[in-house]
């Protein structure tokens, strides 16, 4: 008899939940990169607690049995669900909760649907607790960073905190620096590296790393060729004592 994973039933099990939407990733290249850099780098950040689930651009279904009840947000984020495994959708009723963090990297053709249609949803399905929505290019919404909380079944404007947008979900500060949407931790006083900003450190690591290595190399060999001229100096010197004597 199989042993079906946790809260799947052979309701589950008969119903093959699709796991792409048939839309791009992003509307640009632009729109791709910037959710790719959010989703990595929030995935770094809660990398050492295995029960903060990260993702986005993944197909959400909030109705068991009805393959069409479902939505795809850019970046999300669930406390309390583990990492692993690796999903192909992400079933509410079996994982137990819904995302808790919301970001949708917004552009023209999304506007619509990322101001009307997936607020309410959000907000009276999901319960959504935190939504953002950026605009990396300042195509229409103004301004290009906005932040919304829920409080009493209501999402209402989160207020800035030295220019940043504070989540109370995640613990962390947003803030627009352009294209790029930034994120700062308050705990430690410091930004979150992004994908290329930790590429860089650790070509740089490996780079001090390969110069240390070839300095002990150096200083070694050096070493090495005292002891020797030492080893024959001392033969050098024996010798002549042994002939006077």
């Amino acid at each position: 008899m199989a042993i079906l994973p946790r809260n799947v039933t052979d309701q589950d099990q008969d119903i093959a939940y699709p796991t792409r939407d048939g839309r791009p990733m992003g509307e640009t290249d632009l729109h791709r990169n910037k959710m790719a850099d959010l989703i990595e780098t929030l995935e770094d950040h809660f990398s050492g607690d295995p029960n903060i689930y990260v993702s986005g651009n993944l197909l959400v279904f909030y109705e068991r049995g009805d393959r069409r009840k479902h939505v795809s947000p850019d970046v999300f984020v669930v406390r309390g669900v583990p990492k692993k495994p690796l999903r192909d959708h992400y079933l509410i009723w079996r994982e137990g909760k819904a995302p808790e963090f919301v970001i949708e990297v917004t552009s023209k053709s999304t506007r619509g649907e990322d101001q009307k249609k997936k607020p309410i949803l959000y907000r009276d399905v999901l319960k959504v607790a935190e939504y953002f929505l950026f605009d990396p290019t300042e195509d229409y919404l103004k301004p290009p960073f906005q932040g919304f909380r829920l409080v009493e079944g209501q999402y209402v404007p989160i207020e800035p905190v030295q220019g940043r947008l504070p989540s109370t979900v995640l613990g962390l500060h947003l803030e627009r620096s352009g294209v790029d949407l930034r994120v700062f931790d308050p705990t430690t006083r410091r930004w979150l590296p992004t994908p290329r900003e930790r590429a860089e450190a650790e070509r740089e690591r490996a780079e001090a790393e390969r110069e240390r290595a070839e300095r002990e190399k150096t200083e070694r060999t050096r070493i090495e060729a005292e002891v020797i001229r030492l080893r024959e100096e001392n033969e050098s010197l024996r010798r002549r004592l042994g002939k006077r004597s």
